[in-house]
């Protein structure tokens, strides 16, 4: 039996915890008068963890096939981790507490993702239904933090946070193995399905596109803050923007059937270039924010949902866990780091309008990728996935 509950409530509280941590820990980090680049290292130490650390726990899952085990370890550990912060504000003490936890976090989801595809067997375009509780849970965790962190002290936020995190470990201890489908392609190694054209193509461009949203990660809720806006507000923002990946995620099986993944990518990745032009030089327009955040909705719903399923098709077998973790790795990972770093550094110097302005051009180089890098007439595996 299909067990769609446990794996959604997953979703729910992972994700809770990025809407708890993403968009407010950086307003904790200001308020210990941290400059830009010191919160930007710190944010970005949870991309710099999910560059090699899935590769080693998606290897130790191929190697021993427990993967349910590793994702319950890593949630106990990052709830270690997390644990640290309440007894240090030095900068020193939260980066060691940061790297901790990001280390072990950065684990679960590459082997969750396989478990639920393995679970959904050949139902694999239900993902986007199961997926979306995910989103359900940071809308909830934003909006009600939000409210909260205008009333409360801005310390309670690592409260709140430990709650969610402790949620998940809970909900880790419910999830069930899933048995892995016996699915070789003679003569097909890792190294092979790297040698692609449009597999580099599309990693590349994931990496591009996760460099796109380094300052709407690190930034968005101190840009907001600093213009006036209120914390609740932010957290609706940051609502609107999840609200339009759940429509998405709801509707992407029927997306994958009627254009290719290539195409919806394409899509994804000129919205971007719009979307982060408009959040830069718009902040003083509500209808310009909001328009711009209804495009998450493409540039991560769409984008991530199309990329996880060319991953998916083209990382068949026992491989399935090294190209979850080498797209999270490349893309959230690398990329994350990669802008993060570049916006805390250049926020300063040449302002918020023009810092969004970077990560539009790294959404346009990563449209250009995909556009040049993978063909209309090569295919996935997927019905609907070619040109």
């Amino acid at each position: 039996m299909f067990p769609y509950w446990r794996l959604s409530a997953y979703y729910f509280f992972y994700f809770a915890f990025v809407g708890a941590f993403s968009p407010y820990f950086t307003l904790y980090l200001q308020a210990l008068d941290f400059s830009a680049t010191e919160i930007a290292v710190l944010m970005s130490l949870m991309q710099v963890m999910r560059i090699a650390a899935p590769v080693v726990w998606g290897w130790l899952s191929d190697r021993s096939g427990r993967r349910v085990a590793i994702i319950r370890l890593s949630g106990l550990a990052s709830l270690a981790g997390f644990a640290v912060f309440f007894f240090t504000t030095r900068f020193e003490g939260i980066f060691i507490a940061m790297a901790l936890m990001a280390f072990f976090w950065s684990a679960a989801l590459p082997l969750f993702e396989g478990l639920t595809f393995n679970h959904l067997g050949d139902r694999a375009r239900a993902y986007g239904r199961v997926r979306s509780w995910g989103s359900v849970g940071f809308v909830v965790a934003v909006l009600a933090i939000g409210y909260l962190l205008d009333r409360l002290p801005i310390d309670t936020l690592l409260w709140m946070t430990a709650l969610v995190l402790s949620g998940i470990v809970v909900c880790a201890f419910f999830l069930p193995e899933a048995v892995r489908p016996v699915v070789y392609v003679e003569g097909v190694g890792l190294g092979v399905v790297l040698r692609r054209r449009e597999v580099r193509a599309l990693l590349g461009a994931c990496f591009l596109m996760s460099a796109a949203h380094g300052a709407l990660y690190v930034f968005y809720s101190i840009y907001l803050v600093e213009n006036g806006y209120s914390k609740s507000l932010v957290g609706w923002m940051w609502t609107l923007g999840v609200i339009a990946e759940i429509g998405v995620f709801i509707l992407m099986p029927r997306l994958l059937g009627a254009f290719s993944i290539r195409a919806i990518l394409v899509f994804a990745f000129a919205s971007a270039v719009l979307r982060f032009a408009l959040i830069g030089w718009g902040v003083d327009s509500v209808v310009v924010l909001v328009f711009a955040q209804l495009l998450h909705g493409a540039t991560f719903g769409a984008y991530h949902g199309a990329a996880i399923a060319a991953v998916h098709a083209w990382f068949p077998g026992r491989l399935q866990a090294r190209g979850q973790a080498l797209y999270g790795s490349i893309s959230f990972g690398a990329g994350g780091m990669v802008g993060g770093l570049i916006s805390g550094l250049v926020w300063d110097s040449i302002g918020a309008a023009w810092t969004y302005t970077v990560g539009s051009v790294f959404a346009a180089a990563g449209l250009i990728w995909i556009v040049l890098g993978w063909h209309s007439g090569e295919q996935t595996n997927e019905r609907g996935a070619g040109a």
